[in-house]
């Protein structure tokens, strides 16, 4: 069923092949939590700090399209799911050089390119391949003329001119970061780059980086069950004017309540090394699982509305980016948008989880080492 407006402007119609369905104006706000919208109404716009990049409350991390949560969709799949997205009032996407490696960028490039130029695309450098490792792609590699061969690759494979938002991917300690932060303002002074970008860089970092080149935002992982950042980073982030884009924002997947300790991963699936994704573990954490159920149902909205919603609600400079191959999962996550919570609905948010630690490190040892430099 796709929803209209009618000519008055109060009411929705349903459009069905054998009704025609009224809704008053006091469903409208369930209707687009269910990913409902207006023809012609995109979703609700933010910007990320004190930047003028200006994009869609919620975006579109696009790896598990090509990479990291089992095989890679079908091509014309994936390329019919970023489409949709940029029909129901996503602009902001999200992918990487790493991701595949190539692959998930080519992907995302093909698909935006009839829409270009009314979406931001943000991108990430820093891996390499390692001949010390069959050449893997897991070697850090920042060094301002590897970040230069890189942005070429990445324009090339995305189908653009500009690169509105180039992250750092992880902070190489081989390189300083006043060099990073130099090669990239090089970049933007040439019309390559747009915005420059941080992802998992600790609060050190993020200051020597903005004292070269303003870093526009950072990208981390930030969720119900994973708030380290509200620590350190975001305290500093907003005393700077960064923007934050969180990515994992509902637990990569655990939050929707769709995964439990009998669900079985796929060979391929990067959530079979994370400590936090133990059959043991998840078992544990169902606990917090139930209690944003439990809150989801009373809002009558679904889990995934309710985590990302909490972010949406955090800071006005904060825009998560859940991926989905699903196009059914993409309309519940971009209806999160119109889901409100009071100041006392966060309340109880706060104190109902802080009563439920959560069981597991995020990462393994060897990758959580790469976070916070």
């Amino acid at each position: 069923m796709r929803l209209r407006v009618g000519e008055s402007g109060k009411n929705f119609i349903g459009i069905g092949k054998r009704s025609k369905i009224r809704v008053t104006m006091l469903t409208v706000r369930a209707l687009k939590a269910n990913g409902f919208r207006r023809v012609g109404e995109t979703m609700q716009k933010r910007k990320l700090g004190k930047s003028n990049l200006e994009v869609s409350a919620i975006g579109l991390g696009c790896m598990g399209l090509s990479f990291g949560y089992g095989p890679a969709v079908d091509k014309q799949q994936g390329i019919s799911l970023i489409r949709a997205a940029v029909e129901r009032g996503v602009t902001f996407f999200d992918t990487a050089e790493v991701y595949g490696p190539f692959t998930n960028e080519e992907l995302v490039g093909e698909a935006l390119a009839p829409s270009r130029d009314r979406v931001v695309i943000a991108t990430k450098f820093g891996w390499a391949p390692n001949p010390a490792d069959g050449g893997k792609w897991n070697a850090l590699n920042s060094r301002p003329e590897h970040i230069k061969e890189a942005v070429e690759g990445s324009l090339k494979r995305l189908k653009t001119d500009l690169i509105d938002l180039y992250y750092q991917h992880r902070v190489d300690p081989n390189v300083p970061i006043e060099d990073v932060a130099g090669a990239v303002k090089d970049l933007i002074q040439q019309g390559k780059v747009k915005y420059f970008g941080l992802s998992e860089a600790g609060v050190k970092t993020i200051r020597r980086a903005h004292a070269v080149q303003p870093v526009t935002a950072l990208q981390s992982e930030y969720s119900l069950w994973w708030r380290e950042p509200e620590q350190e980073i975001l305290p500093t982030l907003e005393e700077l004017g960064i923007g934050f884009v969180p990515f994992s924002p509902l637990g990569k997947g655990f939050l929707t309540g769709k995964i439990n300790n009998e669900t079985q991963f796929d060979k391929t699936d990067f959530r079979n090394i994370v400590p936090r994704f133990t059959q043991e573990n998840r078992k544990a954490n169902q606990a917090l699982v139930d209690l944003i159920g439990k809150i989801a149902e009373g809002k009558k909205v679904t889990p995934a509305q309710i985590a990302l919603a909490w972010i949406l609600a955090q800071k006005p400079w904060m825009v998560p980016i859940p991926g989905t191959t699903k196009l059914n999962r993409l309309e519940e996550n971009n209806g999160a948008a119109a889901v409100e919570l009071t100041a006392d609905d966060l309340r109880q948010i706060d104190s109902a989880t802080s009563k439920i630690p959560v069981q597991g490190a995020r990462y393994p040892e060897a990758l959580q080492k790469l976070v916070n430099r």
